[in-house]
């Protein structure tokens, strides 16, 4: 790789946010390195990038210690199981990558000199008593609970990443990443949107957890890059929300994927897991100030997209007219 162009690492980068986040570098003329041990990635996520000059996969472990030949100007640390389903199936590994897998990219970028971005989560939050939650919000986190693991593996890579600032001088980023949706997600990923979308696809009973009243705000995912590319390319060390704030009761959300998957599913109600948040949207007061950024695509238009990629994947046919 010429010294003349930028080279970055994703760690997680054949994950869903990691491949997107892989193309938008690519896109902006960087060398990517992609990291992922595909415990929950997924190759076919950047198969479209093999073959790409500027574009290299490296089956690894980051919780290992990770070597990278030449200069490298920017790290971004995705990787981590993301979903209930996987860090509840994984807790060990979900600890482990937060800690020893922020700890080595953190080391990696100090040998480097390159900027760090954290990909960081809503869920440094908790169950939130503060509503909307703005990034001066510490949370209301139940540390030994099923959710712990991945909550806390988050806050810790927060403060790691925060004392690797302060003591290390290293130049870094943290984006609170709330809920986001879009093609790459994985049809088993155990969240609301793809479960609702396979159901409803295959027409069985839609699953909505409590009475439906618990609300989230969902972010396309091409706006949910927008904001992480901006944040990288900025002088914002603290935590930026990068969300949408168009918060939806999960009923509701749920009734808008069988409208349009065109699906005679039925919803039924089930009990509601343990500290599941009730609440959730983002401030994004800083992201417009700092960043210059909204979301701008609509549930509707994104749900769609999502759609068409799940029914590709869930080998459902088109409903007739």
């Amino acid at each position: 790789m010429a010294t003349g162009n930028i080279v970055s690492v994703v760690t997680g980068g054949a994950g869903f946010l990691g491949s997107h986040i892989c193309d938008r570098l690519l896109l902006e003329g960087h060398h990517v390195i992609c990291i992922d041990n595909l415990i929950t990635g997924d190759t076919a996520n950047i198969a479209h990038l093999f073959g790409h000059d500027c574009f290299r996969f490296v089956n690894h472990d980051v919780t290992n210690y990770i070597f990278i030949d030449g200069p490298v100007h920017n790290i971004l640390h995705f990787a981590s199981p993301a979903s209930p389903v996987d860090y509840l199936k994984l807790p060990i590994q979900t600890l482990k990558v937060g800690s020893l897998g922020t700890h080595k990219a953190l080391g990696l970028a100090k040998a480097k000199g390159a900027r760090f971005l954290l990909a960081s989560t809503s869920e440094v939050y908790g169950d939130p008593l503060v509503h909307p939650q703005p990034e001066s919000y510490w949370g209301n986190v139940n540390p030994i609970g099923f959710r712990g693991v991945y909550d806390e593996a988050k806050r810790f890579a927060e403060a790691m990443t925060m004392a690797y600032h302060r003591y290390h001088k290293v130049d870094t980023r943290i984006v609170r990443i709330f809920n986001t949706f879009g093609p790459r997600m994985r049809i088993n990923d155990g969240r609301a949107i793809p479960a609702f979308i396979l159901q409803a696809l295959h027409e069985e009973h839609v699953t909505v957890f409590g009475d439906g009243s618990q609300t989230r705000s969902v972010c396309y995912v091409d706006d949910l890059i927008e904001g992480i590319y901006r944040l990288l390319k900025s002088d914002v060390v603290d935590p930026v929300n990068i969300g949408n704030p168009d918060e939806i009761p999960m009923l509701q959300l749920a009734k808008e994927i069988v409208e349009l998957t065109g699906s005679n599913s039925k919803i039924v109600f089930k009990e509601l897991p343990e500290d599941d948040p009730k609440i959730r949207q983002p401030d994004i007061t800083h992201a417009r100030a700092l960043l210059d950024w909204e979301a701008k695509v609509s549930r509707r238009e994104g749900l769609k997209k999502t759609l068409e990629y799940f029914r590709s994947k869930a080998l459902v046919p088109e409903p007739q007219k």
